[in-house]
């Protein structure tokens, strides 16, 4: 009888997967930097290797291609650790659907939605520039606007449950009105174009959720 194969044991070395953690992390920084500055078109593979202080095959080795690598920046710079977690079920949502009072409610979504722009609004932009050139891009513009409206709606379904909308508004609608104010491009417009503050976008992004929202 021939002898058993013994399975081969794969030795991964802790130093050497701390190394390629923070040379992901290096790639993805660098990559952030130079779409934010530069836009997608114009940051190319090569600069981005270069910006982290790797070799261009190390980048194509971690992500593949440059849309696989900004949707990895996205999705880094979004929800970290919560990246893979389904939108509804990330810890923020679960404290504003947590929460009992309406008002409470869309302040917490105010403030979440205030904290995503300061972090992820210029790299939003940077998105939905790029969506128009880019098949790829474009499915990811689309997932992200899916995303927004999807918590519009249950955000509303809530106020609706609780007998909180205001007694005229349609859910679908409201969802829809709800959406637009917390758009990318509405940030984009009230920040980047007409100057305001971030304290000044959130400020007002609460009084119109409230505004709109509730009676």
């Amino acid at each position: 009888m021939a002898d058993a194969v013994k399975p081969v044991r794969v030795y991964v070395s802790p130093r050497r997967k701390e190394q390629a953690a923070v040379t992901r992390k290096a790639i993805l920084d660098a990559a952030r930097r130079l779409f934010e500055r530069d836009g997608y078109a114009a940051t190319a593979m090569p600069s981005v290797a270069a910006e982290a202080r790797v070799a261009v095959k190390t980048v194509y080795l971690a992500f593949g291609t440059k849309p696989e690598l900004l949707r990895t920046v996205w999705d880094h710079r979004l929800a970290g650790d919560e990246a893979a977690v389904p939108v509804l079920e990330r810890s923020w949502y679960r404290q504003v659907e947590a929460d009992d009072s309406a008002q409470a409610k869309l302040r917490l979504l105010a403030r979440q939605s205030g904290g995503v722009k300061r972090r992820t609004g210029r790299l939003l932009i940077v998105i939905r520039d790029a969506a128009s050139v880019d098949p790829e891009i474009s499915a990811l513009w689309e997932e992200i606007e899916t995303k927004l409206h999807q918590v519009s709606r249950a955000v509303v379904d809530q106020l609706v449950t609780a007998g909180a909308l205001g007694r005229d508004l349609d859910p679908s609608a409201t969802a829809d009105v709800l959406w637009t104010l917390n758009h990318p491009s509405t940030w984009h417009l009230l920040v980047v174009r007409r100057g305001w503050s971030d304290e000044a976008y959130q400020t007002w992004l609460e009084q119109a959720f409230l505004k709109q929202l509730l009676p």
